[in-house]
């Protein structure tokens, strides 16, 4: 709308003046609705640029391959856990059934642990029960394998004090055959 056209109309400076400061308002709204739909435009092209550059480095990919590869390496892990807590299961039982022989007195841990099942106290439920048991079943019948309670069966070594040696007792012999006597005795 330009002014020379209201002026036409026989309309005064001041009815143009307001005329035209609302259809500049007008103007304006429609002129900021314009860059905002403009700058939405450019954002979803940019996506869409985006978007076909990642999907070019896809052309060529065998999604059934990708799929059966990430299938294979979810097993493998799946795989080396069960692996990892089978080792973790077998350490602690056998430190358990070290621990449970040297406790029984065994004197061979590999010697005691070869007559028992070892399979089957794995799978126990209550290992440290059926270990005990199987223990003393073994330590009844192979007691050998086992330090003994009794004093006469674990003798001890001499306690100190001096004992003769049979060089002592030669050296002796010798001095009283030529007629010495011991400094010690005087």
């Amino acid at each position: 709308m330009k002014t020379e056209f209201l002026k036409e109309l026989g309309l005064n400076e001041e009815q143009i003046k307001a005329i035209m400061a609302e259809n500049g308002k007008d103007i304006q709204r429609e002129h900021d609705k314009f860059a905002k739909i403009e700058a939405e435009r450019e954002n979803y092209k940019s996506q869409l640029e985006t978007a076909q550059a990642a999907l070019k480095e896809f052309e060529g990919v065998d999604v059934n391959n990708l799929k059966s590869e990430i299938e294979k390496l979810q097993n493998t892990l799946k795989e080396k856990e069960e692996q990892y807590q089978k080792e973790l299961a077998d350490r602690d039982f056998n430190a358990l059934l070290e621990r449970q022989i040297n406790e029984f007195g065994g004197r061979n841990v590999k010697a005691v642990k070869a007559l028992l099942d070892i399979e089957t106290l794995k799978a126990s439920k209550n290992q440290e029960a059926d270990i005990k048991a199987a223990l003393e079943a073994c330590k009844e019948e192979n007691d050998y394998l086992f330090g003994a309670n009794e004093p006469i069966n674990n003798p001890v070594a001499p306690t100190g004090g001096k004992t003769p040696s049979s060089e002592d007792a030669h050296l002796a012999a010798l001095k009283a055959a030529m007629g010495l006597t011991d400094e010690k005795e005087k």
